[in-house]
């Protein structure tokens, strides 16, 4: 029979083979209907499929898709297990190694943070990124002079590393050294163009610098670009305050109050004009402009 379906162009079925092929067919769909459903935002079906498609074989790619369904879905030690397989398999990955870095550090461990940083500087101990995040574990432990030292080094590693700048110039300023953070300022301030982060920085070190009036400006500008950012019109409702400027201390916190009811916390009375004075006095009084 054999003989004939040869002669005639036929060939014999292969149980094993077909098993293979429909197999790889399987996970080709699981795998593409995961990523579709992770794109459309449905996550928890994105997990059934990828982890079908990993029942069915080994993948790499799979894997690094269900990690990032897993974050989505806030289960970072899940999202870990996944990306130390590909670390694993892939020792020299340093994006991996600093991805998962990252979910360590949204888990607040600054520990585990650390040593997927270090792995990296073992594959590439000039690589710049990775120096910024052992500088973000060192200051979650409160180590700022390591924290900054890394931070220095991440820079002169990669000039253009503006999260290190900015970071640096947070904890400069934490530390006193208002001179320091103003460097890093305006180097942000000539290579960024209207970010919130760098505008507030800019803002708080003039306010230390007694400069208040252009403090006052930047504040403005804030809340220009964006008029739901709450830190702009808590620093700038404090600096009112420390001029006098009752009223325009008031309206802010006023607004303040309206988008975060919670900075009434321990304050009796709601939005009455007691309520908002006891709020405004508390708040801004307890604001340190270093930071700390």
């Amino acid at each position: 029979m054999g003989f004939w379906k040869s002669f005639f162009g036929g060939e014999e079925s292969n149980p094993e083979e077909e098993k293979k092929n429909a197999e790889a067919k399987n996970f080709d769909v699981f795998k593409y209907d995961g990523v579709k459903a992770m794109r459309m935002g449905q996550f928890d079906y994105a997990e059934k499929c990828f982890r079908e498609a990993l029942k069915i074989q080994e993948d790499l790619e799979v894997h690094d898709y269900l990690s990032q369904t897993l974050i989505r879905l806030n289960r970072l030690d899940e999202a870990l297990e996944e990306l130390n397989i590909i670390i694993k398999a892939e020792p020299d990955n340093i994006a991996i190694m600093l991805h998962a870095a990252h979910v360590a550090y949204m888990q607040e461990d600054y520990e585990q943070m650390k040593n997927f940083c270090e792995q990296a500087l073992g594959v590439d101990a000039e690589n710049g990124m990775a120096n910024y995040m052992v500088a973000q574990a060192a200051l979650g432990q409160g180590d700022l002079i390591n924290g900054i030292a890394r931070l220095t080094k991440a820079i002169a590693l990669n000039e253009q590393l503006g999260d290190a700048r900015l970071l640096r110039a947070k904890t400069l300023l934490k530390l006193g050294d208002v001179n320091g953070a103003e460097e890093d300022v305006n180097w942000l301030m000539a290579h960024t163009e209207d970010e919130e982060e760098v505008l507030l920085m800019a803002a708080r070190v003039a306010h230390v610098k007694g400069q208040n009036d252009d403090a006052l400006n930047i504040y403005n500008k804030v809340i220009d670009l964006n008029p739901f950012q709450m830190d702009a019109y808590r620093e700038r409702g404090q600096i009112r305050y420390e001029q006098g400027d009752k009223k325009g201390a008031e309206e802010d916190m006023q607004k303040l109050l309206e988008m975060n009811p919670n900075e009434l916390a321990d304050v009796s009375g709601d939005y009455s004009a007691e309520g908002v004075e006891q709020a405004m006095k508390r708040v801004y009084s307890a604001i340190n402009p270093f930071g700390l």
